[in-house]
């Protein structure tokens, strides 16, 4: 046998394992997508996501707890800003912007 047709009968080998690989990953690929949908798959990947998400934030919090306090604080504040600025505002019941202004 030549050196060309010992190549070809090892590259024509090599080929057809290769392709068994394929024919293989195919079928367990099916066999895998009939058990668990995409859908489901993506679901779990999410909520997988979304608890790594919540973990993290809570080992933040916990190592930031001063920071967190303050954060807050700051937004009660915010939300509450009306009402303290008109517990601390004047009460003498005039109205500053109820003067008109000349009309020509």
């Amino acid at each position: 046998m030549s050196d060309p047709e010992r190549k070809m009968i090892e590259d024509r080998a090599l080929r057809d394992a290769a392709w068994a690989l394929v024919k293989a990953d195919i079928a367990h690929l099916r066999v895998d997508l009939t058990t668990k949908g995409i859908g489901a798959r993506f679901l779990d990947r999410v909520a997988e996501g979304a608890s790594d998400v919540l973990d993290e934030a809570a080992e933040v919090a916990e190592n930031n707890r001063g920071v967190l306090f303050t954060l807050l604080a700051a937004v009660v504040l915010w939300l509450t800003r009306n009402p303290l600025l008109a517990l601390f505002g004047d009460d003498d019941g005039e109205d500053k912007e109820t003067e008109e202004p000349e009309r020509d």
